[in-house]
């Protein structure tokens, strides 16, 4: 389960490459985060490590167990360093442990690794992703630590500290002879099901008697003879830690599953054993124990998650809860005064820097600088967020600060200079710190908060990588649910720290540790130096006026691009100000103003947009990026010519087109293309005054060339005070200028270029031939002239499909809401099939019609939404019966009691074709065009088909008072009436009967009808 965990007869001799000898690669390319707030580390979960994670912490914060595990030196362990030399004696399991206790109390960073000491168990990689129990481990890692320890002076040491004693006990009732057992234990387990707390299990294991009596009687050696008894255990032998365990998982038979107890289970901060041991008569304090450590199970038996609650006995981290910080800025700077330990107030730095200086006085932008010399960040960075400007809120704290009268430079107020910032009686620098021991760390991260007065009660959440300051009163929180306490550690009363212990974490650890821990520390330090600058350094690129010229409404360089522009790289986190002055050193012979100015490269060339103001504020503050183009200049011109910035005079380059005077072949529309760069603020008026003769127009594709163009738009006069911005022109449009001669291409009523299309240049064909496969779409390059059949062919080419494919195919343009339209005949050029630039193309299966021939859509039934739509290819010469009949056939039906209507422009069934025997091209039928198959037999020519409804009059029309009423009433009736699309009647109301129709010619009179 373990891996080799609990196999290593023989660990102390070893020849595994593991460990420090064994480089792993580096997962991460910047280096690991400092330690936060609590200046504890936590330990980085593999995977499925945070029982282990919790464990190890345990161990770590036992101090007795951590200084004993430190006394074994490299005489006793050999050394990681030699565990390639093959007669080396290296027990690595004890040197990777110490060396990540080691790390934990002095490395600089958030999280430990234990990835060498996972590898020195023998565990890979599955092994680290699953997950265990603690319980388990705990007894399986002490088992390999003992069995590594052989023959050292450390052999002793899970016995010295964990060992106890539990003696069972059999009392003969008859005479009076005992019987014992003694059993060793490491850890106790206890039960927590159908238990109130830890007291009464104990009471439970260790005071409570079991009786033998009655039918089960016990058998005694003394007396030779089954006799009643009394069987008890005690704790004989108690250890300095006494871990428990908790039976959090059992079995329920009835459903035969596991299933975790989370009933309320209390267990106390003090406790007295003398009640559970075998000898009482000792003072109490031999018998007081004190928790300081509470592993934690979150889930269910099948799984979940470990954390630790732990106290911190020599007061190694610092304990400070959020509620208990001052909420005033006054308090803040009050501590920092007289203990020198807040180092995150900005009152307190400022006023450290401002009291250091000699003069009394400095300039703002210079105390910024100072700030981030001495914090690292700037004052944007680390206080803007919260405290605003630099400046706003120095002006905030007049009672502190006083401005000059320019006030561009400040000071401190009188009083305040007399008051020490600089070093306290030992001479220690008050803003960070002393060193402890030597051992380098990252002073920032480095909480000077007060200490609870009260010691022993700093207790920790430490949850895989993060650490948090818990109140005593929260473990009370684990007593129940689904997060509920698992193991308990309590440590004897009477173990005491040494003095020089607290708040010393590198208390008996080895000078070797201790150097290798300054190395990495040195490391560190650096490679955050150098990611830091790496991560906030942004590259510019610096343009010179000097080498740049004006024209055509863009700057242009001079000469080349490379040597027009310098680059510069630069901490995001410096001020505009050291900006500034590095240009100025680049630049030893700049005169006068320097304006820098956000440039951005156009099509038309460079353009100017806001130039940067605000010398106090960083280049992170104020948006600066990295590749960002600064063009450096005097804000007025360059090489004489006032240049205009901003947005609102962007060039744009514009496509001007006009009417060719010759037009060599003379088919199609050709045109003179040249292109204008043109300043987006410049009116329409403008520009048509420029570009167009006199009484000319312009009109605008927006879409530019080579795109799926739309018609030609004119610009009314009414916008000729528009800009070029406002009515959407950017670069890549075109204008067509159209001279007064050629504004009868123009529809005046719409402003649409209708009388010819601009040179077609490409359609879009789409594959409709195969439906197991994606429907690709290419792009074919035709001009007006270019016949459909060869479009066909090059499409074919174009979408690798087979050449046979050519016999038995045909084009149809697919309309906006991706309906097959009816196919082109192939003899048609693209002005004759009336096709625009851009348009879709579907290649489908099926020969197109010839010229002389119809492709016509029908529906069977007067409803075209509850019948698919059919398609049917005839000729134009075809008569109306015989198409009827190609309809027929082709849906499936027979008879002759149908006939054709045309579909009207409320797509429903309209005007009948009654004249059977015309052609479809008499009759205006056109290719495309839509029919209905209607049931029914229309009458012979001349005559008309009637019908007829009998008016039954209600009760209540018998009532109604004159010959009028009844005949509005009649009115209301007929118009309730609903006809169908097909000519017939729906009765809707019963008052209406309806009798049938008739067929009568249409010369006959009304009396006619009445007789018939």
């Amino acid at each position: 389960m373990f891996g080799d965990l609990f196999e290593e007869d023989f660990s102390f001799i070893s020849n595994n490459q593991c460990g420090k000898g064994k480089k792993s690669k580096p997962r991460d390319t910047e280096p690991p985060a400092p330690r936060e707030f609590t200046n504890l580390s936590g330990i980085k979960n593999q995977g499925g490590t945070c029982y282990l994670n919790s464990l190890l912490q345990t161990l770590l914060f036992t101090p007795e167990f951590r200084e004993a595990l430190f006394s074994l030196g490299p005489e006793e362990l050999g050394t990681l360093d030699d565990i390639s030399k093959p007669d080396a004696k290296v027990r690595i399991i004890p040197l990777q442990l110490q060396r990540l206790f080691a790390q934990l109390l002095l490395l600089d960073q958030q999280a430990a690794s234990t990835t060498d000491l996972t590898e020195s168990f023998g565990w890979n990689s599955n092994e680290e992703m699953r997950q265990h129990d603690v319980q388990e481990l705990n007894r399986i890692l002490f088992s390999a630590l003992e069995t590594s320890l052989v023959g050292t002076s450390g052999h002793d040491i899970i016995n010295r500290l964990y060992h106890g004693i539990v003696v069972n006990q059999i009392v003969c009732k008859e005479c009076k002879n005992v019987s014992e057992r003694q059993e060793d234990f490491l850890d106790l387990t206890v039960a927590v099901k159908g238990v109130a707390g830890l007291e009464e299990a104990l009471w439970n294991m260790y005071v409570e008697e079991e009786y033998f009596e009655n039918d089960n009687l016990y058998r005694c050696g003394a007396c030779d003879k089954l006799v009643e008894a009394s069987k008890s255990a005690k704790l004989r032998k108690l250890p300095p830690f006494l871990t428990i365990s908790l039976l959090r998982f059992n079995f329920d038979f009835e459903k035969c599953e596991r299933y975790k107890e989370t009933s309320c289970y209390t267990f106390p901060i003090q406790i007295n054993l003398r009640p559970f041991c075998e000898q009482t008569e000792l003072d109490d304090s031999e018998y007081m124990y004190e928790l300081f450590s509470v592993i934690i199970h979150k889930g269910g038996c099948y799984g979940g998650h470990y954390h630790v609650y732990i106290r911190d006995v020599d007061e190694l981290g610092n304990w400070q809860l959020q509620e208990e910080e001052s909420n005033t800025v006054e308090d803040k700077v009050l501590r920092d005064t007289e203990n020198a330990k807040e180092v995150e107030n900005p009152l307190a730095v400022l006023k450290g820097i401002l009291s250091e200086e000699e003069s009394k006085q400095m300039p703002v932008d210079q105390l910024g600088q100072k700030l981030l010399e001495k914090k690292g960040m700037s004052w944007n960075k680390k206080y803007r967020k919260q405290y605003g400007a630099l400046r706003k809120y120095l002006q905030n704290h007049p009672q502190v600060f006083q401005f000059s009268p320019d006030e561009n430079k400040v000071g401190l107020k009188e009083k305040y200079h007399k008051l020490p910032f600089k070093s306290d009686s030992q001479g220690q620098d008050l803003q960070s710190p002393p060193q402890k021991n030597n051992v380098q760390w990252n002073l920032e991260k480095t909480s000077t908060t007060l200490r609870d007065s009260s010691a022993g009660c700093h207790w920790f959440d430490l949850n895989d990588s993060k650490v948090q300051p818990i109140k005593e009163k929260d473990i009370e929180k684990q007593f129940q649910g689904k997060e509920s306490a698992y193991m308990l550690f309590y440590r004897k009363s009477q173990l005491k720290r040494p003095p020089e212990a607290r708040g010393n974490p590198r208390y008996q650890i080895p000078e070797h540790l201790l150097n290798e821990m300054n190395a990495a520390n040195t490391e560190l330090q650096k490679k955050r130096a150098e990611c830091d600058s790496a991560s906030h350094g942004i590259d510019l690129h610096l343009h010179l006026s000097s080498c740049y010229k004006f024209h055509n409404g863009a700057l242009h360089p001079s000469f080349t691009w490379k040597e027009s522009i310098v680059d510069l790289t630069i901490d995001r986190r410096r001020t505009l100000g050291d900006l500034r002055q590095s240009v100025f050193q680049m630049l030893e012979s700049w005169e006068g103003d320097m304006i820098l100015s956000i440039a951005k490269p156009l099509p038309a060339g460079l353009h100017l947009y806001h130039s940067l103001d605000g010398d106090e504020l960083t280049l992170d503050g104020i948006g600066l990026a990295d590749g960002a183009d600064i063009f450096v200049w005097n804000g007025k011109e360059v090489g004489g010519t006032k240049v205009l910035t901003g947005p609102d005079h962007e060039p744009v380059i514009v496509n001007v087109l006009r009417l060719a005077e010759y037009n060599e072949g003379g088919k199609g529309q050709h045109f003179t293309e040249s292109q204008h760069i043109i300043p987006c603020s410049t009116e329409l008026g403008a520009l048509r005054r420029a570009l167009a003769p006199s009484g000319g127009i312009i009109l605008k594709n927006g879409s530019g060339l080579g795109k799926d163009t739309k018609n030609w738009e004119v610009l009314p006069e009414e916008d000729m005070k528009e800009t070029v911005k406002s009515v959407g022109l950017t670069d890549g449009c075109s204008i067509l200028i159209l001279d007064s001669h050629d504004q009868s291409l123009v529809n005046v009523s719409n402003g649409n270029l209708t009388a010819f299309t601009y040179d077609i240049s490409w359609l879009q064909v789409k594959n409709f031939c195969r439906t197991d496969a994606e429907e690709k779409q290419v792009k074919i390059t035709t001009t007006i002239e270019t016949v459909m059949s060869d479009i066909k062919i090059k499409a074919i080419q174009e979408l690798q499909l087979e050449e046979e494919l050519a016999n038995d195919s045909c084009l149809r343009p697919v309309s906006g809401n991706g309906k097959l339209l009816s196919p082109v005949p192939e003899d048609y050029t693209v002005k004759e099939a009336e096709l625009k630039m851009g348009s879709l193309l579907g290649l489908c299966h099926g020969k197109s019609p010839t010229s002389t021939q119809l492709f016509l859509y029908f529906i069977v039934g007067s409803d075209q939404h509850t019948g698919p739509e059919m398609e049917i290819v005839v000729e134009e010469t075809a008569s109306v019966r015989e198409c009827l009949n190609l309809m027929l056939e082709k849906s499936g039906l027979s008879g002759d009691n149908w006939h054709l209507r045309r579909l009207d422009w409320c797509y429903e069934a309209g005007e009948a074709l009654s004249q059977e025997n015309a052609t479809l091209k008499e009759l205006n039928v056109c290719r495309g065009d839509t029919l209905v198959l209607t049931e029914g037999k229309l009458p012979p020519k001349g005559f008309l088909k009637i019908p007829i409804w009998w008016y039954k009059p209600l009760n209540h029309m018998e009532h109604q008072e004159n010959a009028r009423d009844q005949v509005n009433g009649v009115t209301c009736k007929m118009e309730a009436l609903e006809v169908s699309p097909a000519g017939e009647y729906v009765q809707t109301d019963m008052g209406l009967c309806y009798a049938g129709s008739i067929e009568i010619t249409g010369e006959a009179s009304l009396e006619d009808l009445k007789i018939q």
